[in-house]
């Protein structure tokens, strides 16, 4: 499917600095809107970019190429690793992977999965057989918290602590250190997924990429592993630890459990990103290993805000769009709700990884794609 319009997102290049080696647009991992600005993170750095929207053009197209403000993530967490290592081109990346507002908290996920090191062109074998033997963690990957988000300027914008109707509300994370944080510690028994928090999250490893609010539930889709072709989502429920600034996991049901999963036959693809439509969520759905496709987003009826624990099949799930990918290249990461047409029509702004040249302007400049929605309560077809 092709996209119906297009958005241009501008960056500012001398905010790459918490991204070296790579440039901030390339390798948009997660993207939300709020109000009129947008907010995206490269999941190769430790802050998250809010642009600012200017007006419509006359061919209806939006454009967010103002006031791009970089908010970096040791300003509001106690991350358990520094923002850079031995050099200040090592950078201790958070890999953000999920974004979500309730209005007066942005909620910010890493990708709580090991890496693995890639052989290099030019390697011989045995420097290829030791790199692909080299696994490793990043403790600031272990990210689940939230950060206050205040007016300031007439835009959304976020503070460390604020104060609203005499209720004092503070950035606070779920502790955790170089290895692990609460929730990890409590999935290593889990019999469906502890296995795999020992596995790379590019082999199908433990690896978190999506991130919807649920009432007063968090829902965390997992990118890996994938069952036998089923993918999984977590429930959790966080609340205040007695020391600020910290998080703690609470009951999600009347018997005390403090995570409940759920499993969406996405016949062998993993969830890429999340977000709430009404009483639906809509799930980006695409490969858990590397590769460049398929992709699709598809729509679980009433999936934002389950009643108990799931098991959804194949044909229960709507599927809404097929989106496009390239070959190595442009593939689609996350997505937004948005709007076109003034308003009229409901659509998603969709952000790739690797961004193609052809979709990069000057030194500063990215596209993005808007594909329209079709309306409530007219499925497309069922998922296949």
């Amino acid at each position: 499917m092709h996209p119906s319009n297009i958005v241009l997102l501008e960056f500012h290049p001398e905010r790459d600095d918490l991204c070296p080696g790579k440039e901030l647009r390339d390798g948009l991992s997660v993207v939300l809107r709020m109000g009129q600005t947008l907010w995206v993170a490269n999941d190769e750095s430790i802050s998250i970019e809010r642009l600012s929207l200017c007006e419509e053009d006359s061919s209806g197209r939006s454009s967010f190429t103002q006031g791009h403000r970089q908010y970096a993530l040791h300003d509001y967490f106690a991350l358990p690793m520094p923002p850079h290592g031995e050099t200040p081109d090592d950078i201790n990346e958070a890999d953000i992977e999920g974004l979500a507002s309730d209005g007066k908290y942005l909620w910010v996920t890493g990708s709580h999965s090991l890496r693995r090191k890639q052989p290099k062109e030019g390697d011989g074998v045995k420097k290829a057989h030791k790199r692909l033997a080299s696994v490793s963690t990043d403790g600031n990957r272990y990210l689940l918290g939230r950060i206050p988000v205040v007016e300031e300027d007439g835009a959304p914008s976020l503070a460390r602590a604020s104060t609203h109707k005499d209720k004092r509300r503070s950035a606070a994370m779920l502790r955790c250190d170089a290895h692990g944080n609460e929730l990890t510690a409590l999935l290593k028994d889990d019999e469906h997924l502890g296995p795999f928090l020992a596995i790379p999250g590019k082999d199908n490893g433990f690896d978190i990429e999506g991130l919807a609010i649920a009432g007063k539930h968090l829902l965390l889709g997992l990118r890996g592993p994938v069952l036998r072709g089923w993918a999984v989502i977590i429930e959790v429920a966080l609340v205040d630890d007695a020391e600020e600034g910290w998080l703690r996991l609470a009951p999600v049901d009347d018997e005390g459990k403090l995570y409940r999963k759920h499993f969406l036959d996405l016949k062998g693809l993993g969830i890429r990103d999340m977000c709430i439509r009404g009483k639906d969520l809509l799930v980006l759905a695409g490969p858990t290993m590397d590769l460049d496709g398929p992709v699709s987003v598809l729509c679980w009826r009433g999936g934002a805000a389950p009643a108990s624990e799931c098991v959804v099949p194949a044909d229960a799930l709507e599927r809404v769009l097929d989106l496009p990918f390239g070959q190595g290249v442009d593939h689609p990461e996350g997505m937004a709700l948005f709007s076109c047409d003034g308003g009229s029509t409901e659509a998603l702004l969709v952000v790739h990884d690797a961004a193609s040249p052809s979709r990069q302007i000057g030194e500063s400049t990215l596209v993005a794609d808007v594909f329209a929605l079709p309306p409530r309560g007219r499925p497309r077809s069922k998922g296949k």
